[in-house]
């Protein structure tokens, strides 16, 4: 049954609190995107468990970090391709928790979010900024890639994520660099109110300085195709696969459909 799972997973979260507008970079730990209401208005904003309680956080005051140990290089399999070149080199934030690296999710568990939302918030990814590709997608039964966002289709991309869920996947990145994606969440609130928050997320690739990011512009942030990679050392993607077999639970609870939109 499907609402027993949710009682669990929303239980499983201790409350965040707000944080003051303080500058951070996360590279380790686990951190989840989604919407909340901050002084009643509907806000996408970074829930960071990574000190010794959970914070929310402006995304404007958000830096997520991607050293270059999280290099590894796409895969020889045609399930694949969407990441670019057979052996081409990608940095990734994979769909299970690693040591050393942060562990971005996105969870629509907010408690007043649960109260205010008839069903489900539409995630959406207007475009991407940045020195290579980008691509987001879950890991399912038997390995198999299910693509939720990619910089090389045509923007905007959306998916529904149901209220009351949490999510990871595998966010990779083809170039070293800061990238800005655009995004937006929007709901149709019980009392039929249209809520929607538009705002980018911040990631800086490699080992220089992740600080930097915060002087990229966010404004009209465009969509960006993939440059040439060079070689990394091999990754356990098949452990990724593996993982996301623990994680099918939460992947068969958010039945993430991706819908892409035409403007």
């Amino acid at each position: 049954m499907l609402v027993p799972v949710l009682a669990m997973l929303l239980a499983a979260q201790p409350a965040a609190v707000a944080q003051e507008a303080e500058r951070v970079v996360i590279e380790d730990g686990h951190v989840d995107l989604g919407p909340r209401f901050v002084e009643g208005k509907w806000t996408v904003q970074l829930r960071d468990d990574t000190g010794d309680s959970p914070q929310w956080r402006a995304l404007s005051d958000v830096v997520l970090h991607v050293p270059d140990t999280a290099k590894t290089t796409v895969p020889d399999d045609q399930a694949y391709s969407f990441l670019g070149d057979r052996g081409s080199g990608v940095w990734v934030l994979p769909q299970v928790e690693q040591s050393g690296v942060v562990w971005p999710g996105w969870n629509t568990q907010d408690p007043e979010v649960a109260k205010t939302v008839d069903r489900e918030v539409t995630w959406r990814l207007h475009g991407v900024r940045g020195p290579g590709r980008f691509a987001l997608f879950l890991t399912g039964n038997f390995g198999a890639p299910q693509q939720i966002f990619t910089s090389t289709d045509s923007a905007p991309q959306e998916t529904g994520v149901e209220v009351g869920t949490h999510v990871h996947g595998n966010w990779v990145f083809g170039a070293p660099g800061t990238y800005l994606l655009d995004i937006e969440m929007s709901t149709r609130a019980k009392d039929r109110r249209e809520l929607t928050d538009r705002q980018a997320l911040r990631i800086h690739v490699g080992n220089t300085d992740p600080r930097t990011a915060f002087d990229v512009a966010a404004a009209q942030p465009e969509q960006q195709t993939a440059q040439p990679l060079a070689q990394s050392a091999g990754f356990p993607w098949q452990w990724i696969g593996l993982g996301g077999l623990a994680l099918v639970v939460v992947a068969l609870v958010v039945v993430v459909r991706r819908r892409r939109g035409e403007r």
